[in-house]
């Protein structure tokens, strides 16, 4: 993930948060916001320190932006995306991490049609 594809600043996360849909399962909650005339989407990441410690958090978000990574040509390029991860997210692998966050993602209907 390029610096273009993340959002970082307060602001953003918040201006997600108040105008985009949001969606979850057991292991995410996932907000998208549409932005028109945006070249590639961008996701922000928030895990807590809930969720566990360091080394758990860090490995959660390394799993989510692998899966973005591996799922960029299906997502629709248009949004802006913030995933929050619950404490169950501790406990998957990466796989299963994917296939949660695909579910979710075509909960909300961002997902591109094939």
């Amino acid at each position: 993930m390029n610096k273009r594809q993340r959002i970082k600043k307060n602001e953003e996360f918040q201006h997600v948060f108040k105008k985009g849909k949001s969606v979850a399962n057991r292991q995410f909650v996932v907000y998208s916001y549409r932005k028109e005339q945006q070249p590639e989407f961008r996701i922000g990441l928030s895990v807590s320190k809930k969720v566990g410690n360091a080394v758990t958090r860090n490995r959660i978000k390394r799993y989510l932006r692998q899966s973005f990574l591996e799922m960029k040509d299906e997502l629709r390029n248009d949004m802006d995306y913030v995933i929050i991860a619950r404490h169950q997210a501790a406990t998957l692998d990466f796989h299963e991490t994917k296939k949660s966050l695909q579910h979710v993602l075509r909960i909300a209907r961002v997902l591109k049609k094939k």
